[in-house]
C-alpha cells in the first residue's frame, strides 16, 4: 500500500493502523493501567503544554513521522509547531513522544519505533513509561545524533526539558493498579 492510499484508507477504517514502508499494522487495545498512566500524564501536562502555545494529544493522533513513512499513533504527543497547531489529520512536528510500555508492545516502542522516531527533526524527548511497574526512561536529544538517557524510578521529580516541565513520578501511577491484579 503507497503512503497515499494508506491515508485514504486508514480513516474509513473502524480500528487504527500504523503505516511502516507500505505495510498497515492493527493496533490493539490496551489496559486499563496502560490507559490510566497516560490520562494521568495528559492532566498534568495539559496546563503546561497550553500555557507555551502547545498542542497535547492521546492515543488517537497519528505521527508522521517523515514523509515518506512511518506513520505511528504514540500514547501522547506534544507538538508546539504552527502548523501543528491547526492540524487536522496528523502531526508530522512532535517536540515530545510518549508511549507507555506493555509485554506486547515494549521491543517494538524500544527499537524499531525509537530507531524512526530519532530521525523527526522536531522531536526532543521520547519517553517510555512502564505500565506493570513504576518506571521511566526519558531519551533527550544531544549534540547532532546524540541522544541522552535519563532513567527514573519510585521517588524520583521527573523532568522534561522540551517543555520545561518537572513532576513526581507517583504522579503517573496514581490510582494505577499495577502488576497481576485484574
Amino acid at each position: 500500500m503507497t503512503i497515499a492510499e494508506y491515508l485514504e484508507w486508514e480513516p474509513l477504517q473502524e480500528l487504527r493502523y500504523e503505516y511502516v514502508h507500505g505495510t498497515v499494522i492493527a493496533m490493539a487495545g490496551g489496559t486499563i493501567p496502560h490507559n490510566d498512566i497516560a490520562l494521568n500524564l495528559y492532566h498534568a501536562l495539559y496546563p503546561q503544554v497550553r500555557s507555551k502555545g502547545c498542542r497535547i494529544n492521546v492515543a488517537d493522533v497519528k505521527v508522521e513521522v517523515n514523509s515518506n513513512s512511518p506513520y505511528y499513533y504514540p500514547d501522547v504527543v506534544v507538538s508546539c509547531h504552527p502548523d501543528d497547531l491547526t492540524a487536522r489529520k496528523l502531526l508530522p512536528h512532535p517536540k515530545l513522544i510518549v508511549e507507555v510500555l506493555s509485554p506486547g508492545t515494549e521491543a517494538k516502542d524500544r527499537g524499531e519505533k525509537f530507531a524512526h522516531y530519532r530521525s523527526s527533526p522536531t522531536l526532543q524527548e521520547y519517553v517510555l513509561i512502564e505500565s506493570e511497574k513504576v518506571g521511566v526512561e526519558c531519551y533527550r536529544r544531544g549534540e547532532g545524533r546524540l541522544w541522552l538517557y535519563y532513567p527514573y524510578i519510585d521517588g524520583d521529580v521527573i523532568t522534561l526539558e522540551s517543555i520545561d516541565f518537572s513532576f513526581p513520578i507517583a504522579l503517573l501511577y496514581e490510582n494505577v493498579s499495577l502488576g497481576e491484579n485484574a
